[in-house]
């Protein structure tokens, strides 16, 4: 009999592969409008702008540490998932401006909108046992153990980011990514409760 408390591999694997196609879909939009974000994905997407390398090799290299503390702190289970779902949204990254580009995009409607689709996305990872690693797994370990919310962990990280940002990008760019990066946090820190959701 099916357990209504736990996630079959079919539904994680369509849960994993939604939440990691619409980061990536995000991050797209983030980088035509060349915006950063919070997290490790926002610490890659400032070090691929100042060094000229993919967003993607960088945003796999900088999470590798944190798989570590994923194992340790949360799980096996947990730190595979985690790293299947940073991999392939390393690779989809490079690979979707092949199939979608922009003419024109607002800034700020851009930012409301990766914020939405970004954070939806994380938590369908999150829902299913997934993250994107880095700062996202000391946020989910941080909310297990203390039940501090993962969205406020992430947006206290943010801060510094953005702080270190204004002496690299241009002020009103860096505003703008902020937006979306409250965006994205108010989305999850409102949504993502454990003790409404149970399956894991």
């Amino acid at each position: 009999m099916t357990d209504p408390t736990k996630h079959s591999l079919i539904e994680d694997v369509q849960g994993i592969g939604f939440g990691t196609l619409m980061a990536s879909f995000s991050v797209l939009i983030l980088s035509h409008l060349g915006l950063i974000t919070g997290q490790t994905a926002g610490l890659a997407m400032l070090l691929s702008y100042m060094t000229g390398y993919s967003f993607g090799l960088i945003f796999f290299v900088v999470n590798i540490p944190f798989y570590w503390l994923g194992y340790k702190r949360i799980g096996l289970r947990f730190t595979i998932k985690s790293f299947l779902a940073v991999a392939t949204l390393s690779i989809l990254v490079g690979l979707l401006p092949r199939y979608i580009t922009f003419a024109q995009v607002d800034p700020i409607a851009g930012a409301v909108i990766f914020g939405c689709i970004s954070g939806t996305s994380l938590i369908a990872l999150f829902r299913h046992g997934a993250s994107l690693g880095g700062i996202g797994v000391l946020a989910l370990y941080l909310q297990d153990k203390t039940g501090f919310r993962a969205g406020w962990t992430q947006l206290l990280f943010d801060l510094c980011l953005f702080t270190v940002a204004f002496f690299v990008r241009d002020p009103i760019t860096v505003i703008y990514s902020m937006l979306g990066s409250v965006v994205v946090n108010l989305v999850i820190a409102i949504n993502h409760r454990k003790d409404r959701y149970i399956a894991t």
